[in-house]
């Protein structure tokens, strides 16, 4: 049977207005063929919302923060507005729950878990329940709730794939048939690169001055600005190791971090013989969006070929902890185990507010993440209720952190 005879995979995209969710549609858009936009959602970003909607005619638009506030009520008569002038048949939904529920329609095969931070977990452990085929591109899902979230994955049943670049480059070098045994496929170490983002070479005396501006502008990557602001203290990376533990069942002593400032090897798998496999590619996130939607076929992502003549030398480093003092607290965190990676995620995103905001020094994000898991008690995760309710504790201690550090 050719592919023209399949059917077209029907798409729900969480956090369609974010680099990640942007890419994917690109990825649609060149293979109408394949892939049907049923539902896009967005936090608030009503108008590139509205736009999405008019370039893809989903069924569905839904905005999470509409809930009864003025602002959010604003937001949801404006795109209401805005996709009855442009003449689609869009049903606007709002809330939390429309989050979840376009995740587990039945007409829906596929989704792209994209939206960034806590915000992301519900819909998506919707969507594993409800035995979609899961593009997981939310770090925090795992982070917080990686017990729980696998062994609803492993229940399920569900298709789990994953997106970030370091993640998906993992998967690849994987053996086809790995099944969670690290010593069954004679691996020996996960091998996660990371850029060393803006301030890899700066001088540590000039990183107390560091403005969120400085901070955003990736050498290598576009991305949000959360995101980009995780990589440049390399707490991003830290989320990372905690995500490939649960991925692909590797304990924090078997997952190494390596600075690779170009980029282009996106991780490896070193295997008991010695053997190292990387996957390679230009630092584009359709590369490993595009190969989880196809999965296991391969098609093009509108990505250009890899020039390694142009590139001219692959360099690598161990992190500075002094410089990167979040790494070592996100290997902490995933030691301590329990309810460490939920304090630690928590902590930064409320850390990492207060510096976009203006309202904490860039050295001090670090300091805020280390209040936080030293004044809180590590305690079992039983449910996803009790992350909710520990999430929210650590950022009410985060909130005084920052007080305390305050500009």
């Amino acid at each position: 049977m050719s592919f023209t005879d399949k059917p077209r995979q029907r798409l729900t995209i969480l956090g369609a207005t974010g680099s990640i969710g942007t890419s994917t549609l690109d990825v649609v858009a060149r293979h109408p063929e394949r892939f049907e936009v049923i539902a896009l959602t967005a936090h608030a970003r009503v108008h590139e919302l509205a736009e999405l909607c008019r370039r893809h005619h989903p069924r569905y638009a839904v905005l999470a923060n509409a809930a009864s506030s003025t602002d959010a009520a604003r937001n949801l008569q404006t795109l209401t507005r805005l996709l009855r002038e442009a003449k689609l048949t869009t049903e606007v939904l709002a809330g939390p729950e429309a989050l979840e529920k376009v995740a587990s329609f039945d007409e829906v095969d596929t989704v792209m878990a994209a939206i960034v931070g806590a915000a992301g977990l519900s819909p998506t452990l919707a969507a594993v329940r409800a035995g979609k085929k899961v593009l997981l591109a939310n770090k925090e899902a795992l982070v917080m709730a990686g017990a729980l979230f696998m062994a609803e994955v492993r229940r399920i049943g569900a298709a789990l794939l994953p997106v970030d670049s370091e993640h998906n480059a993992i998967f690849q070098s994987l053996p086809a048939d790995y099944a969670g045994s690290l010593e069954d496929k004679g691996v020996r170490r996960i091998l996660l690169t990371a850029s060393g983002g803006p301030f890899r070479t700066k001088p540590l005396a000039e990183l107390a001055s560091i403005t969120p501006e400085q901070a955003c502008a990736h050498p290598n990557w576009v991305m949000g600005r959360k995101i980009s602001v995780d990589s440049a203290t390399m707490m991003n990376k830290g989320l990372e190791v905690i995500e490939a533990h649960w991925l692909f069942n590797a304990p924090a002593e078997r997952i190494e971090v390596v600075i690779h400032p170009q980029s282009v090897i996106h991780s490896m798998v070193e295997y008991a013989d010695g053997s190292v496999l990387a996957q390679l590619g230009n630092p584009d996130m359709r590369t490993p969006i595009t190969h989880a939607l196809a999965y296991p076929e391969r098609i093009d992502a509108g990505v250009s070929a890899l020039d390694l003549f142009a590139i001219g030398q692959l360099s690598f480093e161990r992190p500075d902890e002094q410089r990167f003092p979040c790494l070592p607290l996100a290997y902490k965190a995933l030691r301590a185990a329990g309810s460490a990676p939920v304090l630690l995620n928590a902590a930064n995103e409320v850390a990492v507010a207060a510096f976009l905001g203006g309202r904490l020094p860039f050295l001090r994000i670090a300091d805020t993440i280390a209040a936080v898991l030293d004044s809180i008690a590590i305690v079992p995760i039983p449910d996803i209720a009790t992350i909710i309710a520990i999430d929210a504790q650590a950022r009410t201690a985060a909130e005084s952190a920052v007080a305390r550090f305050a500009r």
